[in-house]
């Protein structure tokens, strides 16, 4: 898949974390009763970072928990006879608190659908807002992002392609064309 566009370097994924960090803070008015948990894969060190920064801010720790959605997705059928399971890593109790859940981009928003099936499983948090580091549009499920890190229109026949460090040894975002049916 060739990159036809960088949507951003690493600085800007930085300052879009920190600005959705800072945004944390003031909506939820400092981080008593917060927890971050980070959508597999790439959610996962997103919600990290977020957590760092708002540390650096704050000076008080958020937990971040870890959620592997595979088997809450509609789609599970379609994906592969034998999907891969990275597992669930949630040690603190949701309930009762205000869970931000952290993926790298929205689409049609059954990834974020699934993922609230799944924390309902888990708990009964007071609240569950959303975090994006991109939002594509093509919007399938009444859901929107309460933390966007850059917004980027999109046809359905192009890809975003979020890199981070942790995964990938780099971080950038790209744009591509659609090979293959694939889509993210």
């Amino acid at each position: 898949m060739v990159d036809k566009a960088e949507i951003m370097d690493e600085s800007g994924i930085f300052r879009a974390v920190t600005r959705i960090s800072h945004e944390i803070i003031e909506k939820n008015k400092g981080v008593e009763d917060l927890v971050l948990i980070g959508i597999q894969r790439r959610g996962v060190p997103l919600a990290k970072l977020i957590s760092e920064k708002i540390k650096g801010v704050e000076g008080k720790a958020v937990p971040v928990g870890i959620l592997d959605i595979t088997f809450y997705r509609d789609d599970l059928s379609l994906l592969s006879e034998h999907p891969i399971i990275n597992g669930t890593e949630i040690n603190f109790s949701i309930s009762g608190k205000k869970v931000v859940l952290v993926d790298d981009v929205l689409y049609t928003g059954r990834t974020v659908r699934a993922a609230i099936d799944a924390l309902m499983d888990i708990g009964r948090p007071k609240a569950i807002q959303l975090a994006v580091l991109i939002d594509r549009g093509h919007r399938e499920l009444p859901i929107r992002p309460d933390y966007v890190g850059k917004n980027v229109p999109t046809s359905k026949f192009e890809v975003v392609n979020v890199k981070l460090f942790e995964i990938d040894g780099v971080n950038s975002v790209t744009i591509s064309d659609l090979e293959k049916g694939i889509s993210h």
